[in-house]
């Protein structure tokens, strides 16, 4: 019977899952489950549901040896502060720049990704070289699905578009559709925006961490600055899924994607939805489903 690998948490789309796997460790992406009753963890007053989600599903996990944390939102700046004052278990905080366009901002990203791969030895992981990194990078690579538009359904194309969905949002696919709606782009975080773009092979075999940090710093988000590549990708995709509408989701307390909005309501050329979360799934669901039945019925 062979020991189970350290499994190292993390959430942000910006935090490598290969280059984990690459230290012979467990890579697992948690999205948490809504907070109900008391918090494990006390003094989370004023945390974004997504935020104060994660750090309860940390703390209350018997099975998570590391974490991995990002300076990606304030939210979670205040969320590896929590972790690392009150549970034992190893926090990381990789600094991710929200400037994209300089090389100096491309190599702060490298070296970020180094530091962590020095916390990952601390933590049983091993250094791996050139061969074995580029190995996982294309293991993971083949082995990827592509995350195509959620459902094959009739009714009017949506695109939801924000930041990340809790396990229990997901509701907000169904609610969409019960109304005579059908999500054919998810532009969340969770979904098909937070995931990376395909590795180079020919790169990936000259020099795999550089495609590594490279691929994954390409991820566009409302955080990075100037965040033109966020607009340019939504252009592409919003064409391709032929999306009629959005509905443009936030949770409450999160100022980046509350900012966001009326910026992409001039810009879409579309009819937009705004719905903001406290994150208590079923209820929230149950508050916004009269919006989305006369928003889509201005679409029919």
């Amino acid at each position: 019977m062979t020991d189970r690998a350290e499994t190292i948490a993390y959430t942000c789309p910006y935090v490598p899952a290969e280059w984990i796997a690459a230290h012979g460790l467990q890579p697992r992406r948690l999205v948490p489950l809504p907070v109900e009753g008391a918090s494990i963890i006390p003094r989370m007053e004023g945390l974004c549901p997504y935020a104060r989600a994660f750090v309860n599903d940390v703390a209350a996990s018997d099975d998570i040896d590391g974490v991995v944390v990002t300076t990606v939102c304030d939210q979670m700046r205040r969320v590896f502060d929590l972790l690392a004052r009150r549970i034992d278990t190893p926090a990381f905080l990789l600094n991710v720049p929200s400037t994209w366009q300089t090389v100096a901002a491309q190599r702060l990203y490298v070296d970020e990704l180094k530091r962590l791969g020095r916390f990952l030895v601390r933590l049983g992981g091993r250094e791996p070289d050139h061969r074995e990194l580029a190995r996982v990078m294309l293991e993971f690579d083949d082995a990827r699905v592509n995350m195509s538009p959620v459902r094959e359904t009739e009714g009017v194309p949506l695109a939801l578009v924000g930041g990340p969905l809790m396990q229990r949002d997901r509701i907000l696919f169904d609610a969409i559709e019960e109304c005579g709606g059908c999500v054919v782009l998810d532009a969340t975080e969770t979904g098909q925006r937070g995931v990376r773009g395909d590795f180079d092979r020919r790169r990936t075999a000259e020099d795999p961490l550089m495609e590594l940090a490279q691929t994954y710093f390409r991820i566009p988000d409302a955080s990075r600055r100037p965040n033109s590549e966020l607009y340019r990708w939504l252009k592409e995709e919003l064409a391709r899924a032929g999306a009629r509408g959005i509905v443009f989701h936030h949770y409450v307390w999160c100022d980046l994607w509350h900012a966001e909005f009326e910026r992409l309501k001039e810009w879409a050329g579309l009819p937009v939805l705004r719905l903001d979360s406290e994150g208590n799934g079923e209820m929230d669901a149950a508050r916004s489903r009269n919006r989305i039945r006369a928003f889509l019925e201005t679409l029919a």
